[in-house]
């Protein structure tokens, strides 16, 4: 399948599950977007259309940052960093947006450990 095709299909994917997916001050989106490299994660309202907390494998007060990568133990690392940053803000309950990504793997590592760490799905 051409590259071109394959971004179309995920952009699709994208814009159903957000038609469905939809955070709040109360219960913000928790996104989540693997990149061949880097983990990323952010807590979101889209009321107001802010972030209110992120957690990645690129922060420089992440531990071993240097050996974090997009895996599966990386994601269970930022998982539980994902956590403890909501948490700290006062958010226990999310909406979970994969981003497209099928919920195996790297996503469902990330979010058992959200999980584990006290958030609700």
């Amino acid at each position: 399948m051409r590259t071109q095709k394959k971004l179309q299909l995920r952009q699709l994917r994208v814009w159903r599950i957000r038609k469905k997916v939809a955070g709040t001050a109360e219960r913000p989106r928790m996104s989540v977007r693997f990149t061949g490299q880097h983990i990323y994660v952010q807590f979101i309202d889209d009321g107001k259309g802010v972030t209110i907390a992120s957690a990645s494998t690129r922060v420089k007060s992440q531990a071993d940052r240097e050996s974090l990568g997009a895996n599966v133990k990386s994601a269970v690392i930022i998982g539980k960093a994902a956590a403890e940053a909501a948490k700290a803000r006062g958010i226990s309950a999310v909406v979970f947006d994969r981003s497209g990504a099928r919920y195996h793997g790297k996503v469902k590592a990330l979010a058992d450990s959200a999980r584990e760490s006290g958030l609700k799905f």
